[in-house]
């Protein structure tokens, strides 16, 4: 531990005058450790065709590529949060960045797509360990007139990080470095995980941990066991043939999702922590705005994957070129977080809901595009639903967390933000799976009837991206029962989380 920051003798700072010299170059670190985890979430849809040919993978495991890092990191979040504040939250970012950097290395290095699920899934959850403690760390880092410059920030890197993702994807595979094809996009996090602990260890402030905590871990495994009963089935369905038992697994994650409410209810009676504090379980409101959450994030990861596989499978793009045709998206959501922050809490539920009335315009026209394609693709006509849809998922999501938040009291606003975010990676998982299965299902029909590879997958792509057009369009509706019973976050309340963009 680094003497110049001893545990028993931090505090946060109350003025600039109190603060650590250093902070600023400390949040560089913590910014790159963001930086690394949300462009890996970005790159991986650029890399889908290569990773799908090189390893001989079918479409199941295509699906699991992205699903597994999404469903171990949602699974993760609370878990890890919780364990941040019992063991010290720079000690256990530390601990993810070096888990992150070696589960990537384990990526780079799969030799097979099984093992490379595997590691996904390690890297998951290593991005859980990483990821709350990022702004825990910087929200008693600075003093108060400071925060809102440094958090301001993290929305930025989050938009350069969707910006840069197809890109670096792109040329990354396009260069193909030592004939290493799609591993550099995880092994380049190698020397900058490095960098990022060597330099996190003497840099940033060693926040005391609280032994006393304790974490729920029965709620751990009832919650866990209860998602990927529910999402495993969705996955491998189309590939099995939706045999009675995957029906039956599905019963089984209602059955354990209805158990682990009765758990935190009892854990609530005895006064001991809860994964999920019941007092939000029992709050209609609250639920109503994990139903948006989860329905709003399952909309965005499995479009990009579908495009990336039509644009690449279907009509022989480059990475770089697929990269290129989706980055308008990406500057749509890095052009509304450059000036959103100037609203302030104002007009969040309006946000959310013409956000996601954007986004069902701007992706009705992509799908209406998908749907006209013939022999060869202009990749210009991508451009303005993509911007346009852009820039309705940075207005929808800058409204998003604090619009469910309003109605949660401020004594739960931490837990409450803590599991919107888990709620937001398991909509990812889902709706890769839903569209999955709609995509693959209709692509194996075409290839079935004798149609050519372009042919094929335009066919499978355009009904598979009705469904956001359906999920944001159910946004709209649901956005005016959602209640905000205070204007203004507490002051202990969290920042929202940065925008997270597949693209």
């Amino acid at each position: 531990m680094s003497s110049q920051f001893p545990s028993s003798q931090f505090h946060p700072p109350q003025s600039k005058a109190d603060a650590d010299p250093r902070r600023w170059v400390a949040l560089a670190v913590l910014l790159l450790a963001s930086f690394m985890n949300l462009i890996d979430v970005t790159i991986v849809n650029v890399a889908l065709p290569s990773l799908q040919q090189n390893l001989g993978a079918d479409p199941t495991q295509i699906e699991w590529v992205i699903a597994a890092y999404v469903l171990a990191f949602a699974l993760g979040l609370l878990p890890f949060g919780r364990l941040g504040d019992i063991v010290g939250r720079t000690r256990m970012f530390l601990i993810g960045v070096a888990a992150f950097t070696l589960a990537s290395a384990f990526c780079g290095l799969a030799p097979s797509i099984e093992w490379l699920i595997i590691a996904r899934v390690l890297q998951g959850l290593a991005g859980a360990a990483m990821t709350p403690q990022v702004l825990a760390i910087a929200q008693v880092t600075f003093p108060p007139e400071e925060k809102g410059q440094a958090f301001s920030l993290f929305g930025l890197s989050a938009g350069l990080a969707a910006v840069a993702g197809p890109i670096v994807g792109g040329l990354l595979i396009g260069a193909n470095f030592f004939d290493l094809d799609w591993r550099p996009i995880f092994l380049v996090n190698i020397p900058f995980g490095i960098f990022a602990v060597i330099a996190g260890w003497y840099l940033i402030p060693r926040t005391p941990g609280h032994p006393t905590l304790k974490n729920d871990f029965v709620g751990i495994g009832l919650f866990g066991i209860a998602m990927v009963a529910m999402v495993f089935p969705l996955v491998e369905g189309h590939a099995l043939g939706w045999p009675t038992w995957l029906w039956g697994l599905m019963a089984v994650g209602l059955l354990f999702a209805g158990m682990f409410i009765i758990w935190e209810r009892h854990r609530a009676r005895i006064d001991q922590p809860q994964l999920l504090n019941f007092s939000l379980i029992s709050n209609p409101n609250y639920l109503l705005g994990l139903l948006i959450t989860t329905i709003f994030a399952s909309g965005v990861p499995a479009m990009f994957m579908v495009i990336s596989l039509l644009l690449q499978s279907g009509y022989n793009f480059t990475p770089l070129e697929s990269g290129l045709t989706n980055t308008p998206f990406s500057v749509g959501v890095l052009a509304v977080s450059l000036f959103i922050g100037r609203l302030g809490q104002r007009y969040l539920r309006t946000r959310l809901a013409l956000g996601a009335a954007i986004l069902v315009v701007g992706i009705t026209w992509l799908d209406f595009i998908i749907g006209g394609l013939g022999d060869s693709v202009d990749h210009w006509t991508f451009l303005p639903p993509l911007l346009l849809a852009g820039l309705g998922l940075g207005l929808g999501f800058s409204g998003l967390f604090q619009s469910v938040l309003g109605g949660v009291p401020a004594r739960d606003a931490g837990a409450g933000s803590g599991a919107l975010q888990a709620f937001q990676q398991v909509g990812g998982a889902i709706g890769v799976a839903l569209v999955g299965q709609i995509f693959f299902t209709q692509l194996a029909a075409g290839f079935a009837a004798g149609n050519a590879p372009h042919v094929a997958f335009a066919e499978a792509a355009a009904p598979a991206i009705v469904y956001q057009i359906i999920s944001f369009g159910l946004v709209v509706i649901l956005v005016p029962f959602l209640k905000i019973k205070r204007p203004d976050q507490s002051a202990g309340a969290p920042a929202a989380p940065p925008v997270v963009v597949e693209a």
